[in-house]
């Protein structure tokens, strides 16, 4: 199948056995049908819509360990995501490059009052009412450097907002701040290259194919799947739902299994405005009611501000940032910002669905971000996916390979620690060089254009713009450094399919385009699918 068509062969009966059927082109999903392949194993992976289309697109974009995860005792998991930082770090250099994170200190600062933290200051230490003192922020930030085994990324410092210009936006009551590391990873594009070494390696990857049944027969499980082209049946030895927030459907709506785990589903909405500042830190702020947000340079032009944590009730994919969301995200941005933040500035709203492990957890901030992978192996084997983060995905899909090592008797080894995703083949520290490379191949390219080529695609923007002499060389221009050599990549490589895909998920390009670019996109992709039709 060529890459990026998504569809599968329609069928009356079901091909030879494969491996491992996935469900789900979440993070999740594509990192375990990434690893499953690179061991041997033959894979299918189906996604009901395009990939990272729900929670992996919709994520704060961040490789850390969670710094606030420490008031909860989640120690294994925070230095799991610490040591994964620069493990990822090195397979990713293109979309995915360390940022210095800007921490305000205030005597205002509290804890939300169910974390174990929380509770054991307050009876240690009752005259602090529920505040977070100076030392143990300090003391934070010192396991957070020291949990898991940093090696490039700097470590933690003190700051004088009052003499440092990174104090400059805020309000000038803040006058002292702690300086520390984390990463940035381009999430829904991570998902994208997961899903395409996975196909690299064997697996089969279809999108906009919606797995309708499954069910044991003898030692094998048979998948009913609809897709593209219409009904296909597969059957496998093993079964992975990777269903992210839909996990607990799957169990019950397709494998008419019954089980008493389920998921908490906890959405985080995010707004974007214009930026706020112009110098490339991040800041960490935290509130007078306990919770934490972030403010982050974003796509050049922009801010983002996220994220909430709010229990949610409605179905998976109806989420959206709500009015009530995206004030309280200004408010709590104007408690720091010197300018204050209005629902005016909003350019962009954008919200996800986490799919907690249901730990009875009393609130949404509460429960618990690790992950719980359980088997039922009451005949062929099914792995069920609940929880997770962005930055421990490489370390679930290994232990999700170790959980369904005992049906697989040649299984190989873990395989992909730093082993490069595609087009981040060259070094961490090795951006500007691959952008100037790429400026000298094509001078016809801006540095913008061209660092953000690298920024996407990494060494294999040299295969994206192909013999061009000329930007005329690439096809239309579609607005925003767009052009259709690029959109014709992105159908043919990555899975994409629409204006949706292409400007919000394999890019943000949406942020940079006018309605009227948008419809000369859409004009395009008409004719592009005219053609391959006719082909």
């Amino acid at each position: 199948m060529a890459c990026g068509k998504g569809g599968n062969v329609s069928q009356s009966t079901p091909q030879d056995p494969v491996d491992l059927f996935v469900i789900g082109g979440g993070i999740n999903g594509c990192g375990i049908a990434r690893d499953a392949a690179g061991r041997g194993l033959s894979v299918v992976l189906a996604e009901q819509g395009d990939l990272a289309q729900g929670t992996s697109s919709a994520s704060t974009k961040l490789f850390h360990g969670g710094l606030r995860y420490l008031e909860y005792f989640e120690f294994r998991l925070v230095r799991e995501a610490l040591e994964e930082r620069e493990t990822l770090l090195s397979a990713m250099p293109h979309i995915s490059w360390p940022m210095r994170f800007v921490l305000p200190y205030s005597p205002d600062m509290r804890f939300e009052n169910d974390t174990p933290t929380s509770r054991l200051l307050s009876f240690v230490m009752p005259w602090m009412k529920g505040r977070r003192p100076a030392w143990l922020i300090r003391l934070g930030l010192f396991l957070y450097d020291n949990l898991g085994g940093r090696k490039f990324l700097p470590g933690t410092s003190k700051l004088d907002l009052s003499q440092d210009p990174l104090g400059q936006p805020l309000k000038p009551g803040f006058r002292i701040a702690y300086e520390y590391s984390d990463c940035w990873v381009q999430d829904s594009r991570l998902v994208v290259l997961n899903a395409r070494d996975a196909e690299a390696r064997g697996a089969k990857i279809m999108t906009r194919s919606r797995v309708t049944a499954a069910y044991r027969e003898g030692d094998l499980w048979r998948v009913e799947v609809d897709g593209p082209d219409g009904p296909a049946t597969y059957t496998a030895r093993a079964l992975v739902n990777a269903g992210g927030p839909w996990v607990e459907q799957v169990i019950r709506d397709v494998t008419h299994i019954d089980s008493t785990e389920g998921v908490r589903l906890v959405r985080g909405s995010h707004i974007v405005t214009p930026k706020l500042y112009d110098h490339d830190r991040c800041y960490f702020f935290q509130g007078t009611d306990g919770r934490i947000i972030f403010a982050i340079p974003y796509e050049q032009d922009f801010t983002l501000i996220g994220t909430t944590d709010k229990d949610h009730h409605a179905p998976p994919e109806d989420v959206r940032c709500s009015d009530e969301e995206r004030d309280y995200l200004c408010a709590f941005a104007s408690e720091y910002f010197d300018k204050p933040v209005t629902p005016d500035d909003v350019v962009w709203t954008y919200s996800g669905v986490r799919p907690l492990y249901n730990d009875g957890a009393k609130s949404a901030t509460a429960a618990t971000r690790d992950y719980v992978l359980s088997v039922d192996d009451k005949g062929a084997p099914l792995l069920n996916v609940f929880g997770g983060k962005i930055t421990t995905y490489r370390r679930l899909a290994e232990s999700a390979m170790a959980k369904l090592a005992p049906w697989f008797a040649d299984l190989g080894g873990d395989w992909t620690a730093r082993v490069p995703l595609p087009g981040g083949d060259f070094p961490v520290n090795g951006v500007a060089a691959l952008t100037e490379s790429l400026l000298t191949d094509y001078p016809f390219l801006t540095p913008d254009w061209a660092g953000r080529l690298v920024r996407t695609y990494g060494t294999e923007a040299f295969d994206v713009l192909g013999d061009a002499r000329s930007a005329a060389d690439l096809g239309p221009d579609l607005g925003a450094t767009l052009t259709g050599a690029e959109v014709d990549w992105l159908l043919s490589r990555e899975y994409a399919h629409d204006a949706e895909d292409i400007l919000w998920r394999r890019t943000k390009l949406g942020l940079h385009l006018a309605p009227g670019q948008v419809a000369a996109l859409e004009g395009y992709l008409r004719q592009a699918k005219t053609k391959d039709a006719a082909e």
